[in-house]
Parts: structure tokens; C-alpha cells; sequence
């Protein structure tokens, strides 16, 4: 299976591969008319390569196994050129540490996007947050609140990615299934959750937004109060994060994440290339031991000093599954527990896995608040 995988992201990375070189090229920083026209003529290219049966669209056979959900936004079973372009234009946009939701008035009415003014960077950084129905209320004045930090998935960062998920938070807290809590969508800089170069996302994250987040809002300050999710380059971001950092969260939960990829990271001394690439491959220097392997070891040759509590999410018909699998027996074998929770209908797609199994989630979470352990 995981060669299938392989062959189908080779064949997907070839075709994409044009517009990713274009847009670099300078087109990448406005969207606009021309880059708009390039991008239709690759999803052109792209449907008449992969379109086996010759009908103009593909199906999940055809291309893109094990994420196809995320480009059939309709749900019918098949990709068309307008589902496609879509996805292409929200994935290869140019990297901004402020990203407005791009249609406010479809926006949850608890969801709001802010900034905050990053030393580090001598720039506005944004950041999205769900507040519960009851925060503002005069009776909840002096309430103090749990964060979760939700880390988006894919390159470059962008918080409002995954905003979507603001209507199964807000579900779940009104239904009272859990405690009322504060939501926060990351923006993971330009690698996504990485310190690279001039883009310290994990720095911005761990030594700046948590802090302005807690200053300026009723938060429980404290690890019994505050929680780490993510999905994909979220999931793998929250791994790393939840080892190097283990004293900031009460609990963790990595979804969908490629395990795959860290795991060559750590053979490669702390350099990750994407071999989808091929030789238009780029190699990102993270520091040897900057992997979710080297440190799930760190972590657990100290587990003296605080215990996570963590749950592995995803769908199992998503193309990490089987690097996820191997991921927790790795685990397993260093002697960290974790909890496991798989939606066996849903591929590589958080929102379909919150339809299916969010709550269970959100209530994983939920147990902790206010449980800090120490082994």
C-alpha cells in the first residue's frame, strides 16, 4: 500500500511541480489574473495525465489516494477542474504571518482573527480564536478558561486553514459534552512549525503567542490548562513540540501526521528532503535530533519529569496511516503511552474526522484540564 502511495504522489508532485516553480518564480506573491490562468492550465495538464478513463475529472483511483477528500469538496465521489483549482489556489498561497479569513461574514460568530506584535520578527503575527457563548457574560467575568493550540496542516503557515473546525468545537461546547474552553488556531511560519531561517515558527509559538494569549485573555495559565492538537504537518509540529516542551501541556493529541517523513529526518542528521520532488527536491536543515523520533527518546529517558498524556488520531484510510502505526509501536517500545483513536472511513482529512470522531477528541482533552501529573 505504501508503495502504491508513493507511485500516485510521484505522479501527482510531476504534474504540480509546474505551477510550484512558477509561482516561486515571482508570480507566487500576487494571485492575480495570470497566475490564476497558469494554475488552470495545470490542472488542465494534471486531470488529462491522471484521468485514466478519459471522462475529464478523476476519481479517487485515478490520483490522490488517501487524500482525495480534500479535493472532492462536494463529496460526490469525483475531483472536477473547478474542485482541483480550488484546492491548488488555498494550498499554494504566498506566506504572510497574518491571514484574515478570506470570507468574514461566513465566519462562526465566536470565531474571531487578532494579531499580536512579535518581537522576533518586528511584525504582526495572526492568529485565530474561538471564545465559548459564556465568555462575555457579566456572571463569567472573573472565569478562567483551558486553551487548546491547534496546529494547521501543509506549507506555508496560515491560521486560518483550519477554521472550519470552529463549528464541532462550538457543538461540542454547547451541547455541554465538554467544559467550556478557548480555541486557537497557530500560524506555523513560512515551514510550518519549524524554526528555519528568518521564519522561527516554534519560537513565535512557544515564547510568544502563548504568552500573549494568556496575558490577554481569562486562560487557566498554567499546564493543567492548556492542551496541543494538530493535523498533518500540524500533527507531526505538535509531536516535536509535545517532547521538547512537556512542562507547557497537560495533554497532546497528534493527528495524521507523517511519521514517514521525520523518521528521514533523523537518518539524515536533521535534513528533511522530500523525495516526492525528485531533483527539484529541497533540503531544510533542522538541526540533528529536531525529529519526532530523537525526541519521543529524549522524552522518554526523562519521564521523571513529567508525564504527557497524548492521543494519536486519524483516519485510517489516510496515506500515513501505516507511518502512524509504526510511529506508535515506536512508541510502545520506549515505553510511552498513548492513547489511539482512528476513524476507519475517513482518509487524510481532519474535518471529515471531527464529523466522524471530534467530540471523542475534544473530550480526550477534556479529562485533564486541571490534572497536571508527575511520574
Amino acid at each position: 500500500m505504501v508503495g502504491e502511495i508513493g507511485k500516485n504522489m510521484n505522479a501527482i508532485f510531476k504534474w504540480l511541480l509546474p505551477l510550484l516553480v512558477v509561482l516561486a518564480a515571482g508570480f507566487y506573491w500576487v494571485w492575480d489574473e495570470r497566475t490564476n490562468l497558469i494554475a488552470t492550465m495545470v490542472v488542465s495538464q494534471l486531470i488529462e495525465n491522471l484521468d485514466a478513463n478519459d471522462d475529464g475529472v478523476l476519481s479517487e483511483e485515478e490520483g490522490f489516494e488517501g487524500m482525495f477528500s480534500l479535493l472532492d469538496a462536494n463529496g460526490d465521489g469525483i475531483a472536477e477542474h473547478s474542485e482541483l483549482l480550488t484546492f491548488i489556489v488555498r494550498t499554494t498561497q504566498p506566506f504572510r504571518w497574518s491571514n484574515p479569513p478570506e470570507d468574514p461574514s461566513q465566519v462562526h460568530p465566536g470565531l474571531s482573527h487578532e494579531t499580536f506584535y512579535s518581537e522576533r520578527l518586528d511584525e504582526d503575527v495572526g492568529y485565530n480564536i474561538y471564545l465559548p457563548s459564556d465568555y462575555a457574560s457579566a456572571t463569567a467575568s472573573s472565569k478562567r478558561y483551558p486553551v487548546i493550540y491547534y496546529l494547521h496542516g501543509g506549507r506555508p503557515g496560515n491560521e486560518s486553514l483550519s477554521i472550519d473546525l470552529v463549528d464541532h468545537v462550538h457543538e461540542a461546547v454547547q451541547s455541554g459534552s465538554v467544559s467550556p474552553l478557548i480555541f486557537v488556531w497557530v500560524n506555523g511560519g513560512e515551514v510550518s512549525h519549524y524554526n528555519y531561517a528568518q521564519s522561527p515558527g516554534e519560537d513565535v509559538f512557544i515564547k510568544e503567542l502563548i504568552p500573549h494569549i494568556d496575558a490577554t485573555y481569562r486562560t487557566i495559565a498554567a499546564r493543567d490548562g492548556r492542551a496541543l492538537q494538530g493535523f498533518s504537518q500540524g500533527g507531526r509540529g505538535v509531536t516535536r513540540i509535545m517532547f521538547k516542551y512537556p512542562e507547557l501541556f497537560v495533554s497532546a493529541a497528534p493527528g495524521g501526521a507523517g511519521y514517514a517523513v521525520e523518521k528521514l529526518i533523523q537518518a539524515n542528521g536533521g535534513v528533511e528532503v522530500d523525495t516526492r520532488q525528485g531533483a527539484n527536491a529541497v533540503a531544510l536543515d533542522f538541526g540533528a535530533g529536531n525529529d519526532a523520533y530523537s525526541l519521543a527518546e529524549r522524552y522518554a529517558n526523562n519521564l521523571d519529569e513529567r508525564t504527557l498524556h497524548i492521543m494519536i488520531w486519524g483516519g485510517e484510510r489516510g496515506f500515513n496511516y501505516d507511518a502512524i502505526l509504526e510511529y506508535v509501536e515506536y512508541l510502545d517500545g520506549l515505553g510511552v503511552q498513548t492513547d489511539r483513536l482512528f476513524a476507519p472511513t475517513v482518509d487524510h482529512n481532519p474535518f471529515l474526522f471531527y464529523a466522524a470522531r471530534g467530540i471523542e477528541l475534544l473530550r480526550f482533552h477534556d479529562r485533564y484540564w486541571g490534572k497536571s501529573p508527575v511520574s
